[in-house]
This record gives C-alpha cells, sequence and structure tokens, in this order.
C-alpha cells in the first residue's frame, strides 16, 4: 500500500467526528483549559483523538464502547491525572463508536451535530462550579461503626504535664569518693 494514498473519505469523516466529540467533552475542555495536561494539553486532545481513530482503523474487529470508555479513562489518568468518576466517558464512548458506525455506511449525522456544538463551545470558557460535598463522609473512618464505642470527636485527648528533668545527685559511697556512672549503653 502507498504510504502517501489518501485515506478513505469514511475515516476522515470519523476523524473529524471524535476530534469534535472531544472538544464537547465538558470534562476534557476544563482540562485543557486549566493546564492538567501541562502546556501541551491542547495538543494531547488531538493525539488522543488519532489514537482513538487508530484503534478503530487497527483492530480487524470493532472496538466496543466499554474498551473505549476504558482507553478514555486511562489516558485522561495518565496524560491529564484525572481520575474521572462522573460518568461522562461513558456517553463520549457510546458517541464515538455509533459515529464509527455511521461513518462506515457514509452516514455523516452525528459528525455534522458534534462539529457544530464544537463550533459553538470554540473560544468559550469552561465554567467550573464544585459541587457542595459533605467532606465528612468522604473521611469518615469505617472502623468507628464496628468498635461500638462512642467516641466524643469534638473533645480533643488532654495533654500530659511535662515532668522537670532534675539533675540526679553524686553518689558518694562511705569513704567520700563519688562514684562515676557509664552513660548507658549506645551512648558515646
Amino acid at each position: 500500500m502507498n504510504a502517501s494514498a489518501a485515506p478513505p473519505p469514511s475515516s476522515v469523516l470519523f476523524a473529524r467526528g471524535v476530534i469534535a466529540r472531544l472538544a464537547v467533552w465538558y470534562t476534557l475542555r476544563i482540562a485543557v483549559q486549566e493546564g492538567w495536561g501541562g502546556p501541551g494539553a491542547a495538543e494531547k486532545r488531538t493525539w488522543l483523538a488519532s489514537v482513538i481513530v487508530d484503534t478503530f482503523e487497527e483492530q480487524a474487529q470493532t472496538p466496543d464502547d466499554q474498551y473505549i470508555e476504558e482507553l478514555l479513562l486511562q489516558i485522561m489518568a495518565d496524560e491529564y491525572e484525572a481520575v474521572i468518576e462522573d460518568g461522562s466517558a461513558e456517553s463520549v464512548a457510546q458517541d464515538i463508536v455509533r459515529m464509527w458506525e455511521e461513518t462506515r455506511v457514509g452516514r455523516a449525522d452525528s459528525v455534522a451535530k458534534f462539529e457544530e456544538l464544537a463550533q459553538n463551545v470554540k473560544g468559550k470558557k469552561a465554567e467550573v462550579h464544585q459541587a457542595p460535598s459533605n467532606d465528612d463522609e468522604e473521611w469518615e473512618d469505617e472502623d468507628d461503626d464496628e468498635s461500638g464505642e462512642d467516641q466524643e470527636e469534638d473533645e480533643a485527648p488532654q495533654l500530659l504535664q511535662a515532668q522537670p528533668q532534675t539533675k540526679n545527685e553524686p553518689e558518694v559511697d562511705e569513704d567520700g569518693f563519688t562514684l562515676v556512672k557509664g552513660k548507658g549503653k549506645g551512648r558515646r
């Protein structure tokens, strides 16, 4: 096969769709905007699209949405240091698999939809809203429930009174000589 041959139109269409879908993925938009992937975060998004396209192009059997979801989660963790737990990777993977199936039969409906959405969000800043969370629930010690002890959590433990160190008086034997003691084992 000639290396300079143009890829089939369906592959180009699919690649455009993957790039557009990743551009509208809110979690990835925030990761790129906030620089989670370092200074080349936007380039990593393009690289991610190429990895996904290559995965579909190179495998004999079409990857399923679970495989693509795992791929997305792994790359987000490795390249952007982000653990995605909001379920958004699943919908992105489903959309990408659906686009692959559509572009194989010459349909461009999903691609056009995501390219339009990508054009609408282009240049707009993704707003980050932190959901109120109960930190006590996240960091709750699971052993407390099993121990059966009711401890007052607000009460701080009492401090022990520091004992002043008194220097021992030298021991004088009955002849009037001062007894010399070693400093102890290991002290030199």
